[in-house]
């Protein structure tokens, strides 16, 4: 009677497990995996510019030469310009365009930089 349900078992985890195993392409992308396990995000201008977080447009060597002590760029802008670099897989300057009218759009700014609301005037 034990050896039935052990060998039972023992059945359905590899059924199981080889099932798993060959269907990984379509459930593996479905689990959540937070960002921070996989790469440190630098905490001084050297470590940003290190990490590509610098180009002609936005050059933060200046900072560098200059020896500032602050703790580098916004951890969470940080964040958020590797996730969009990842993720849509462009360049430093491009993925900070997108997140900063993401960031105009969720405070209610046109990606002009005017703001939408309706009772906003402005004399030009």
């Amino acid at each position: 009677m034990t050896y039935t349900l052990f060998y039972a078992l023992l059945f359905f985890v590899i059924i199981s497990g080889t099932g798993l195993y060959l269907t990984r392409a379509r459930w593996i992308p479905l689990l959540p995996a937070p960002d921070q396990l996989y790469h440190r995000l630098p905490s001084s201008f050297t470590s940003d510019l290190e990490a590509g977080l610098s180009s002609s447009q936005f050059d933060i060597s200046a900072n560098i030469a200059e020896g500032d002590s602050r703790a580098g760029l916004d951890q969470r802008a940080k964040e958020e310009i590797r996730k969009i670099m990842r993720n849509c897989k462009v360049n430093f300057d491009e993925a900070r365009r997108i997140y900063t009218e993401q960031r105009f759009a969720r405070n209610n700014i046109g990606p002009d930089g005017r703001p939408r609301d309706p009772k906003f005037v402005s004399f030009s």
